[in-house]
């Protein structure tokens, strides 16, 4: 596609499972307390409050590692499994560093890597994309977090503080992620953007927005998908 001159990935859902990762960490720790509970709704939970802490924040004193652990101990205190330890609570809240990939994309990343710099630019912390990358063989280019720019998606200043730090023009970069609040924040900024269907990112009960925004660039149902768009 001509002009396009750099990837970025959003990658907590878009490239990582993390519903299906979670709520297996939440059953076993409920397993072993002789507890249970709808854990798929509560993971479920758990992201939303997550998310609504981080995004658009400006210079916070604390990172989206510090936001999963509180909102953990909020969301199992409000359901009451205080059955759940610390030990417990610690493990789930790990098993973050310790998500799966989607299994389409790090095959095809290699392809797309062929062609583009490709970046994370996400609100997960270094730390835990260095490790999930480390964990599913992901080898980025480079990664932007909204920690390093001090600033959260989906305010103006983080997309446009990656764009200076990839030093491309926006149009120059096609966004790519799962969610629509994400893209269109970018669109806004001037990034070209690609819908990237994953419906299985919230578990059984689907993605709140599956349906893409038509201002996308692309849509696609796959990352090789994708990877066949740009001829990679």
């Amino acid at each position: 596609m001509d002009g396009i001159e750099a990837l970025a990935f959003d990658t907590g859902g878009t490239v990582l499972d993390w519903h299906g990762g979670l709520s297996r960490a939440m059953a076993a720790a409920g397993e072993r307390r002789g507890v249970d509970a709808d854990w798929v709704a509560l993971a479920n939970e758990y992201r939303r409050r997550s998310l609504a802490t981080i995004v658009n924040r400006v210079g916070p004193r604390f990172n989206f590692d510090d936001v999963h652990r509180d909102q953990l101990d909020r969301v199992l205190d409000d359901s009451g499994l205080t059955a759940l330890t610390a030990a417990d609570r610690h493990e789930i809240w790990r098993t973050w560093f310790a998500l799966d990939a989607w299994p389409d994309f790090a095959p095809v990343l290699r392809r797309l890597r062929t062609k583009f710099p490709c970046v994370s630019f996400t609100l997960l912390t270094p730390a835990l994309v260095m490790a999930v990358s480390r964990r599913n063989g992901i080898d980025w280019d480079c990664i932007i977090s909204c920690e390093m720019l001090g600033v959260y998606k989906t305010r103006p200043e983080a997309y446009q503080g990656a764009a200076k730090l990839m030093q491309l023009e926006p149009a120059q970069i096609l966004m790519v992620a799962c969610h629509n609040f994400d893209l269109d924040a970018a669109r806004r900024e001037g990034f070209r953007t690609c819908f990237v269907k994953r419906p299985d990112e919230w578990g059984p009960a689907g993605p709140p927005d599956p349906v893409p925004n038509l201002g996308c660039t692309l849509v696609v149902d796959r990352f090789d998908d994708l990877a066949d768009r740009l001829g990679c």
